[in-house]
C-alpha cells in the first residue's frame, strides 16, 4: 500500500522542492498537495506526474487562514483516505516584512553578527491583520489553522499499531522573547512571524505529550535561509543577487544559508525516513549547508518549552 503524504503550501518554495525530492527518492508515494490556489496546484501536479508517471499525486484545496476552508478540506480528506502517514505543516506567511536598518547597522559591528545573520534576530518586523475568523492572520496561518487541521484529521492519524508523523516548518527565528501566553496571537507586538514559530515549537511538544500513545508523533524543522517568495518579500530578487557573493562567503561561518529550496528541504526529507517514535520531541532539526555546498542536518534544543509547558 502506498504511503500517503499531505503537504500544505506545496505549490511553491520549500513545499514544491519537498514534493520533488520525496518523489525522486520514492515515486510509489501518494502525495496530496494542500494548496490555496487550485490552478497553481494543478500545474504542479502535472509537472510532478510528467517526471514521475508511476506516482500518485492529488490535490485538496485549502486556505489555512480560513477555518471554514480547513473544515471543508478535512471533510474531503476523510472521505478520500483511511489514513495519512505524514503531514508536512509547511504553509506559512510573513506579511509586509520590514528590515530594521538601525539593528542591522549596529549588529554589523557587534560580536553577534554571525548569529544575527543566521537567525535574523531583531532584524525583521512585520505587519499583521485580522482574518474573517477574527484572529491575527500570521497566528491563524502559521499555527492555528494547522492545529485545527490536525484535530479534524485525528481519525486518519491516530493508529497505535502504525505511527503517523507531523513535521512542522519552524524557524531559527523562533524566539521565546517574542512570545507571550498573555498575547499568544502577538496582536500587540511587531514580530508575529517569530512569535508564531515559537508557538509552533510549543505546540509540537504538547502534541507529543497528548498523542504519542495513540501513535501520532510531531517534530519541528528549520529549512534555513532559502530564497523563496517569503524571503523575496524582505528584499527584491535583484538585491539578493547583488548580495550573493557576500552571502556565499558568509556561509563558511553561518551554515543557515541553505539558499535554495532544494537545500532547505534536507531536514524535512531526512525526518521522513526516520522512525517517528525514535526522534527526540525536544529537538529542532535544522537544514544546513557548508561553504562548499554540502547539505547536512543539525540539531538544536527547543529553548524555554520546559517553562511554558511545565516539563
Amino acid at each position: 500500500m502506498r504511503k500517503v503524504v499531505l503537504i500544505t503550501g506545496a505549490s511553491s518554495g520549500i513545499g514544491l522542492a519537498l514534493c520533488k525530492r520525496l518523489l525522486a527518492e520514492d515515486d510509489e508515494l501518494h502525495l496530496c498537495l494542500a494548496c490555496r490556489n487550485r490552478n497553481k496546484a494543478e500545474a504542479v501536479r502535472a509537472s510532478l506526474l510528467a517526471s514521475h508517471p508511476t506516482a500518485e499525486v492529488t490535490i485538496v484545496q485549502v486556505d489555512i487562514s480560513n477555518l471554514q476552508s480547513v473544515f471543508r478540506a478535512s471533510k474531503e480528506l476523510k472521505q478520500r483516505f483511511q489514513r495519512l502517514d505524514c503531514i508536512y505543516l509547511n504553509a506559512g506567511i510573513m506579511p509586509n516584512p520590514q528590515l530594521n536598518i538601525k539593528a542591522l547597522f549596529f549588529g554589523l559591528f557587534s560580536r553577534k553578527v554571525i548569529h544575527m545573520f543566521s537567525t535574523a534576530e531583531g532584524l525583521l518586523t512585520q505587519g499583521d491583520k485580522i482574518t474573517a475568523d477574527g484572529l491575527q492572520e500570521v497566528f491563524e496561518t502559521n499555527v492555528f489553522g494547522h492545529f485545527i487541521l490536525i484535530r479534524e484529521l485525528e481519525p486518519l492519524l491516530c493508529h497505535s499499531d502504525s505511527p503517523s508523523q507531523l513535521i512542522w516548518t519552524s524557524s531559527r527565528n523562533a524566539r521565546k522573547s517574542n512570545f507571550s501566553l498573555e498575547d499568544f496571537q502577538h496582536s500587540k507586538g511587531k514580530e508575529p512571524y517569530s512569535s508564531s514559530k515559537y508557538a509552533t515549537d510549543l505546540l509540537s511538544v504538547a502534541l507529543n505529550r497528548n498523542f504519542n500513545q495513540q501513535g501520532l508523533y510531531s517534530n519541528v524543522v528549520c529549512p534555513g535561509t532559502a530564497l523563496t517568495n517569503l524571503t523575496y518579500g524582505i528584499l527584491p530578487p535583484f538585491i539578493w543577487t547583488l548580495l550573493m557573493p557576500a552571502i556565499l562567503l558568509l556561509r563558511f561561518f553561518a551554515n543557515a544559508f541553505t539558499l535554495t529550496p532544494y537545500n532547505g528541504t534536507e531536514a524535512l526529507v531526512w525526518l521522513f525516513h526516520q522512525k517517528p517514535e525514535s526522534l527526540n520531541p525536544l529537538i529542532k532539526y535544522l537544514s544546513a549547508t557548508t561553504g562548499f555546498g554540502r547539505n547536512y542536518i543539525m540539531t538544536q534544543k527547543l529553548v524555554g518549552v520546559f517553562c511554558f509547558l511545565g516539563i
